[in-house]
């Protein structure tokens, strides 16, 4: 007797095989256009002028001056979310554990979604050039739109609330995002307008990528094997 394993996509829950058809393409698109958007706007400025929005969050962010609490957690933030360690590193390893609780399908979507989104952001970065804040407390790269950190940020979230579908993780992922997007513009890096384009990027690449792998991640068992079954095909002993 034979054995074949099953289709995680038959496991799915209804809910879920509906999901490819539709929304997460309008809405992922919706994101992402928006954030095209976004940066039509700033190259139609010149690039160097931030809007209102960008200069009265910052009048208010450093009305008293910058807090040392405040400033070395958005330098915890910097490491975490950017450079070597955020980019690739922490994706990766994310990778790996998906792998080990035997989860293959969200593992090849994670990382597709994080390759997705980090080219899409640097592709736009370098398309826009936008100029960043002249008082930046590290160094950066040039282009300022979008937030490559933010972008990493919304990615991880919003896939690992896919994957990972509780309320716990969504809230996590949502206080994550949302101390990025601090952190960024109080380390002065970044005009939050920045912030809000790496976001919507990073959130729409993941919406778009999940419509083919949603049956599929949502089949999968949770830190079992896949399951195995006789072939129908071959008598059973």
């Amino acid at each position: 007797m034979s054995q074949h394993r099953i289709d995680p996509a038959t496991q799915a829950d209804p809910s879920a095989k509906r999901v490819t058809r539709r929304w997460p393409w309008i809405s992922g698109g919706v994101a992402v256009g928006l954030g095209v958007i976004l940066a039509f706007l700033i190259v139609q400025r010149g690039n160097s002028l931030p809007f209102e929005l960008d200069s009265e969050w910052s009048e208010e962010l450093f009305e008293d001056g910058r807090l040392p609490f405040l400033e070395w957690m958005s330098y915890g933030m910097n490491w975490l979310g950017g450079g070597a360690f955020g980019t690739y590193i922490l994706p990766l390893i994310i990778v790996i554990v998906l792998l080990v609780i035997k989860r293959p399908w969200s593992s090849l979507f994670f990382a597709i979604a994080s390759l997705a989104s980090v080219g899409l952001a640097q592709l736009i970065k370098s398309m826009v050039g936008r100029a960043r804040p002249e008082e930046m407390l590290v160094p950066s790269d040039f282009g300022s739109f979008p937030s490559g950190h933010v972008t990493n940020a919304a990615t991880m979230a919003v896939a690992l609330g896919i994957i990972f579908p509780k309320v716990w993780v969504w809230a996590a992922g949502t206080i994550w995002v949302a101390l990025m997007m601090f952190s960024r513009t109080y380390l002065g890096v970044h005009w939050l307008t920045d912030t809000i384009g790496g976001a919507l990027l990073g959130a729409g690449v993941v919406l778009i990528l999940w419509a083919p792998f949603a049956a599929k991640i949502s089949g999968e068992p949770i830190g079992k094997k896949s399951a195995a079954v006789p072939d129908a095909r071959e008598p059973q002993a």
